[in-house]
């Protein structure tokens, strides 16, 4: 049996008097897809920042890869961060970039990497994430899901080991909502990379996960497969789920 590639330990976090995280453990297998889930401002969102080491632990441990990352200063994080990247909500683009510069600039520092190598990657990636024709355009030209789908193209860019989704669907329309569902599922069926997935959109959860995490008040109430988390009878996850799926889903065509 491999070691998880990311798993939490009895993790603590608070911000002044408030603990968002509390005693909070999973375990994300190579390969796997675990979506992390649960109302707004329950820490889905800080568990992925205590994975890039953008926050850190009160109490508990957090491993990447086999390696306990809890207590790596910002200079040891840079190695970690070349195995797993992370596509904010913003997409945190750089402005004054191309989105093809954008997605070729993880590729700059990669080693026996010529001009034409990274020009042919940038043009695979802008394919499959179906931006290859906005490759000239600044991002303040895009649009909310398109700079998403630029800014995994770039996360892909980097080679990673391992990707994590903050929110990929929200602040978006219904139809892209669904169209980057479709993007990060064809992701999962071609790459096989082991991702995690924060999302309150249990269309999108029902599509990826290979399992849930599910927060509440700051615990982990529910860590299963989505068809156990279906079964549930905790009235709060149920209702939970139902209400979400009184909003119907949209498949996109691609």
């Amino acid at each position: 049996m491999s070691a998880p590639f990311f798993e939490f330990r009895d993790v603590c976090k608070a911000f002044d008097d408030r603990l968002v995280l509390d005693h909070v453990s999973f375990a994300v297998e190579p390969g796997e897809t675990c979506v992390i889930m649960g109302r707004s401002g329950v820490g889905k969102s800080v568990t992925l920042k205590h994975i890039m080491g953008f926050l850190q632990a009160d109490s508990g441990r957090v491993f990447v890869d086999g390696e306990d990352v809890t207590d790596l200063s910002e200079d040891e994080f840079r190695r970690v961060r070349q195995k797993v990247t992370m596509v904010f909500q913003s997409g945190a683009l750089f402005d004054s970039l191309t989105v093809g510069e954008n997605i070729a600039f993880p590729m700059e520092d990669q080693p026996g990497l010529t001009v034409e190598d990274i020009a042919t990657r940038v043009q695979d990636l802008a394919q499959m994430l179906e931006v290859d024709d906005v490759l000239d355009k600044l991002p303040s030209e895009l649009s909310t899901g398109m700079k998403r789908a630029v800014a995994i193209a770039r996360a892909l860019a980097q080679n990673p080991e391992a990707i994590l989704y903050d929110e990929p669907t929200t602040m978006v329309d219904p139809i892209m909502a669904g169209h980057m569902g479709d993007l990060i599922h064809r992701l999962k069926e071609t790459f096989h990379r082991t991702a995690i997935v924060v999302t309150h959109d249990t269309h999108l959860a029902k599509r990826l996960a290979d399992r849930i995490v599910f927060l509440q008040e700051g615990k982990v109430t529910f860590f299963g497969s989505w068809s156990d988390f279906e079964k549930t009878d905790d009235p709060f996850l149920r209702n939970f789920r139902l209400q979400d799926e009184l909003i119907p889903s949209l498949d996109v065509t691609l």
